[in-house]
């Protein structure tokens, strides 16, 4: 296991799924990682699915790390300055930004997508992705990146969808969202090169997080979870990917591209949590 007791990172939307993988992964790896997020101890959850920021960093800690919760609305800019000033008064410095918090998916029926034309899709999704999403990616990186210049040295990861699944993917606003977050990554990379920062996207293949596994019981699919067509990748393995990216001191050459974390399990040799190693994600095509 890779030692990043030396690291400070903050990780987005850590509550539950993927970003709670990540963190406790670079608990796992000694890190101090900050947990963000809305879901707090005491208060609703999203969706009603369990997990807080609390219960991240109290076991990013039992891992080995430094888990620090901080609670925050990434759609505040406000909050989410408050974050990064903390972190300079504590620090001076920070060295890994995990973009993982995203929106768009508050509903009742805790769909991840909804499957319809995008003239009947609600606009709120639009919002959802776009600002709690890709604006909350480029808030956050605007006040972590100050913190990485004077060390020549840092890494930006934002999660998102395997862009090489389908060509197409699923609807109108997700597929621009998700395509938004690349050219994102491209275009940060081309101006923090220079500075010795590195930014990239990684994605994951279709994950058993807490949201998913709801979705299915709330839709009275649970048999279809343990299918052929269910989620089979542990938020673990996501996080493995973050950790062997961490810990790369040639991570720059990879700087603004998508990488798949199964790409990424046969180059450093981590896997899932089983031993196993999925390879990058594709849907079967019609």
């Amino acid at each position: 296991m890779p030692h990043l007791s030396d690291r400070v990172a903050v990780v987005t939307g850590a509550s539950r799924g993927a970003g709670r993988g990540i963190a406790l992964e670079l608990g796992t790896a000694g890190a101090t990682v900050y947990v963000t997020g809305r879901s707090v101890e005491g208060g609703s959850t999203t969706d009603g699915v369990p997990g807080t920021i609390e219960a991240t960093a109290r076991d990013v800690t039992a891992r080995g790390g430094r888990g620090v919760a901080v609670r925050c609305d990434h759609t505040v800019d406000a909050e989410v300055e408050a974050v990064f000033n903390r972190i300079r008064n504590d620090h001076g410095r920070l060295d890994l930004l995990i973009n993982n918090v995203w929106g768009g998916y508050e509903n009742p029926d805790c769909r991840p997508l909804p499957l319809v034309p995008f003239w009947e899709q609600p606009r709120l999704q639009w919002d959802g992705m776009f600002t709690a999403g890709i604006r909350a990616h480029l808030v956050a990186s605007q006040y972590a990146v100050p913190l990485m210049l004077p060390q020549r040295r840092g890494l930006i990861v934002n999660t998102t969808a395997n862009l090489d699944a389908l060509p197409y993917l699923s609807n109108v606003f997700y597929d621009l969202a998700k395509h938004a977050v690349a050219r994102m990554v491209w275009a940060m990379a081309h101006e923090l090169r220079e500075h010795g920062v590195a930014a990239v996207a990684v994605a994951p293949g279709f994950m058993r997080t807490e949201r998913i596994v709801e979705a299915f019981r709330r839709a009275g699919a649970q048999a279809a979870l343990d299918g052929p067509g269910g989620p089979k990748e542990t938020t673990a393995y996501l996080g493995r990917a973050v950790v062997a990216l961490a810990s790369d001191d040639d991570v720059i050459a990879k700087s603004g591209q998508v990488l798949e974390v199964g790409t990424l399990a046969a180059e450093y040799g981590f896997t899932d949590v089983d031993g196993s190693q999925p390879p990058p994600f594709r849907l079967p095509t019609k």
